[in-house]
């Protein structure tokens, strides 16, 4: 199961990817740092596929948007735990 979620979180975002940018290859360096930073954030004890999908899509957005994937890794990190903690639920008033 683990590589499962890691493979289909990663095929979920890079299919969504490439519709939207239809000259990269299926082969671009993108894919394969994307795979790198998915199974990091399932190395984390992250299980939830849906989370790991929301990792992967931010990862690929952040990746274009600071074009280095340290920053990548740091912003999608921190866009995942900002949905982590929308999802907590809230204590009682």
């Amino acid at each position: 199961m683990n590589s499962h979620a890691i493979d289909g979180a990663c095929a979920f975002a890079w299919r969504n990817y490439l519709l939207v940018h239809s000259s990269i290859g299926e082969d671009d360096s993108r894919r394969s740092a994307l795979y790198r930073y998915v199974a990091n954030v399932r190395d984390t004890g992250q299980y939830d596929f849906d989370l790991l999908q929301i990792a992967a899509v931010a990862y690929l957005e952040k990746l274009d948007e600071l074009r280095d994937e340290r920053g990548a890794r740091i912003a999608a990190d921190q866009a995942l735990a900002k949905h982590l903690e929308a999802r907590r639920p809230q204590g009682d008033a």
